[in-house]
């Protein structure tokens, strides 16, 4: 029996427009299902834990005191006079929350392929729920720094009369976005080349680790005294981001808006070519992943 050619379809999958197509009325129809991804990726990680979330604030807890021993008391290295606990929880709550943005979202394609072979859904939404549930974990971990924040005000801790905060602390929307777009980026540019080349997630663990100690996390910009060496770490787009949190937080470090112009230039190049590629990429992923 021959099919009628008038039927109304209510759903049509066919292939993209181009490589930079981003089709964001897609995106907000599957919403639901990108908030039940977060729901996913929040559960399924602390699942058959014992202390479940407190580990959002046992791990920078212990993080803080091993930096305290080791670069604060051994190396001592400088803080710009501010409190270490302070100083390094700043750089703590940004580097984790764009190291785990790109680690997770870097798996995207071969982590997800059962579920990508089985249905359709458009794939951008998996690492878009990443960046997303993680900022669970920020928010408890910049709510872990507010608090060491207001232990140093009311007790009026030592360190504490170098603390400035400034009015732009109001730029943390702003970089918490930029951050975002950064590992979203980065992760989804990896995930693509992890489907044909599986030796770059070993070569991203090992850059992210030396990435670290290339952006001024556990030190301020201001050690960095050579020339040569401080343009490289300007050009490290994280650079400017965490110091301008820190400026605005502690009223140390520095701010410039160049640098934070070029950290948002540089997402923004980064997230159309990491687009360009994952558009290809998802195309034929299922017959090398």
């Amino acid at each position: 029996m021959d099919k009628p050619n008038n039927q109304d379809w209510t759903t049509v999958i066919q292939p993209r427009e181009g490589l930079l197509h981003v089709d964001f009325k897609e995106l907000w129809r599957y919403r639901d299902l990108c908030m039940l991804f977060v729901r996913r990726n929040i559960t399924t990680q602390f699942k058959q834990t014992i202390l479940g979330p407190l580990w959002y604030l046992i791990q920078p807890t212990m993080t803080v005191i091993m930096y305290m021993v080791v670069f604060g008391g051994i190396a001592q290295i400088s803080t710009d006079g501010l409190p270490q606990p302070l100083f390094y929880l700043s750089g703590i709550c940004l580097w984790q929350y764009f190291n785990d943005c790109l680690t997770k979202t870097s798996s995207t394609f071969t982590a997800n392929a059962g579920i990508f072979g089985k249905v359709y859904f458009p794939r951008m939404i998996v690492p878009i729920s990443t960046v997303i549930s993680n900022l669970l974990r920020f928010a408890i971990q910049l709510g872990l720094f507010l608090i060491v924040y207001a232990v140093y005000m009311i007790f009026g801790l030592q360190g504490y009369e170098h603390v400035h905060t400034n009015w732009y602390v109001m730029l943390l929307p702003l970089l918490v976005v930029m951050l975002a777009g950064l590992a979203l980026g980065f992760g989804i540019l990896f995930s693509s080349m992890t489907t044909k080349y599986r030796d770059m997630s070993l070569l991203l663990d090992y850059f992210v680790r030396l990435w670290m100690y290339a952006t001024p996390v556990i030190y301020p910009l201001s050690t960095i005294t050579n020339a040569k060496l401080r343009l490289v770490m300007s050009l490290n787009p994280l650079t400017g981001i965490v110091e301008a949190f820190k400026y605005g937080m502690l009223g140390a470090g520095e701010f410039s808006w160049w640098m934070l112009g070029y950290s948002f230039a540089f997402m923004v190049v980064l997230l159309g070519v990491g687009v360009v590629i994952f558009n290809r990429v998802q195309r034929t992923f299922m017959d090398t992943v």
